[in-house]
């Protein structure tokens, strides 16, 4: 054979057997014992890269990879979850991770949606043994976070007799590799809610508490540091006010250059000095002390007519700003090295009454809405609303240059053109809870509605 033509025969065997290993995936034996088959590479990303409440630190809830929305349809669907969802899932690797108000935690096939593991962390709290609030019972609300290098999954349950506990679960297994305490010293666990989102800051896992709906109790909002390995004493920050003034956004804390970014909600009294209700803070990592903060001139009046600002969390939107909205409807832009105190804000202006976690791609960020969804268009140290959509109230994630959002009054995920808020898609996805938001990886944009976890995709 001439060199030509060995040459020739060469790169044959060569594409054969790259499209060869490319076209299928490998196969993996999960805990339970059955067979798998994990996803092949698609886009230049194996797996999915989603480890904490919209995909990172900052909470931009951005993935660069995603399905197209004009041949958007049902991937997979995971067998049926038991309890209620407020968690958004996560999308590590291979590995979909979902947790309940039953304090079930699943992890399921990236590609199959099947069950991996299962693991059950205790009896919830039901509503008759607490002064207030809406869920019924009260387990697992808050998104959980991941830790790839450690192999952990950290979860928060409310458990009976009612108090709350940082648990540490194996990716691969679901063993309890640690659980301790995590409630506040001295706080009364039947009115601390922890809602928002737990975040990771290099070796502390961070947990914020606010109130139960009804605002009942004497709480108040905190944000607790616990080691990521399980050991050591809690780090706290209590909110200066005379009481509540709560820490309870979806999002949960933002991680930002090494300190971290919360919003605190109405307080119920005065007192305290200073008040810091309604209120922007940057706390110090690892020690949780204040560093800064910013407050609105009507703090006061928000709190009196409930319209507290921490019903979003402050986040970072590029040229050295932050930006936050809460209930009153009116967004805020200030300098991140410098909040600004009391009124020291750059812009103001009305955007919506926001509610859960914004998406941010600058220029644009996309704010949560009672009943709908507003596009900001953030220039200079100013912002104008470019679009909104109405009948949407979840919080949106982004992929590529598509907006995806649920209905969840009408459990209907929807996709919408980043630039003009025009609609590409729209899918059934049944009931989804509260603050309801998809997550993405791997192509693929996962819903936690109607008991399931449904992955659309191409």
């Amino acid at each position: 054979m001439t060199g030509r033509r060995l040459f020739a025969w060469c790169v044959v065997l060569a594409l054969v057997l790259a499209a060869c290993s490319s076209g299928s995936g490998s196969k993996t034996k999960s805990s339970t014992g059955t067979t798998a088959t994990t996803a092949p590479r698609t886009g230049g990303q194996s797996g999915g890269a989603w480890p904490t409440y919209h995909r990172d630190a900052l909470r931009t809830g951005v993935e660069p990879n995603g399905p197209t929305p004009g041949s958007l349809r049902r991937v997979w669907e995971s067998p049926g979850i038991d309890g209620a969802v407020y968690a958004e899932p996560l999308f590590v690797g291979n590995q979909v991770f979902i947790a309940t108000e039953h304090n079930n935690v699943y992890a399921l096939d990236g590609t199959t949606g099947m069950v991996q593991w299962q693991k059950n962390l205790g009896e919830p709290v039901p509503q008759s043994q607490l002064p207030c609030g809406n869920i019924d019972p009260t387990g697992i609300t808050s998104t959980p976070v991941v830790d790839a290098g450690r192999g952990l999954l950290y979860v928060v349950p409310f458990t009976m007799p009612p108090r709350h506990e940082l648990v540490a679960l194996d990716l691969t297994s679901g063993a309890v590799r640690f659980r301790r305490p995590v409630d506040p010293p001295g706080a009364d666990p039947k009115v601390e809610q922890q809602r928002s989102a737990l975040a990771l800051a290099g070796d502390q896992v961070l947990v914020a508490y606010g109130g139960l709906f009804g605002d009942c109790g004497n709480y108040h909002g905190y944000v607790i540091g616990a080691r990521a390995d399980g050991g050591g004493n809690l780090t706290t920050f209590q909110v200066p006010a005379a009481r509540a003034a709560a820490v309870w956004a979806p999002p949960g804390p933002v991680v930002d250059n090494n300190s971290v970014l919360v919003a605190s909600g109405n307080a119920v009294g005065t007192g305290g000095n200073p008040d810091l209700s309604n209120s922007v803070l940057r706390l110090s990592l690892p020690g949780l002390t204040l560093q800064d903060s910013w407050t609105p001139r009507n703090r006061d009046a928000l709190s009196q007519s409930d319209q507290d600002l921490g019903s979003t969390s402050p986040v970072p939107v590029g040229d050295g700003l932050v930006f936050v909205v809460g209930k009153e409807g009116v967004g805020y832009l200030m300098r991140a090295d410098g909040l600004g105190g009391v009124g020291g804000e750059i812009f103001s202006g009305p955007v919506c009454r926001g509610f859960g976690g914004t998406a941010s791609a600058p220029p644009m960020l996309f704010v949560p809405c009672r009943n709908e969804l507003d596009a900001l268009r953030i220039e200079g140290s100013s912002f104008s609303v470019a679009w909104r959509v109405s009948g949407v109230d979840g919080s949106p994630i982004v992929t590529g240059d598509t907006v995806w959002a649920i209905d969840l009054s009408g459990g209907q995920l929807h996709a919408y053109r980043a630039s003009d808020g025009q609609e590409l898609a729209s899918m059934p996805v049944g009931d989804v809870a509260n603050f309801g938001t998809p997550a993405a990886g791997n192509g693929l944009v996962l819903v936690a509605g109607g008991g399931h976890v449904i992955a659309f995709g191409n």
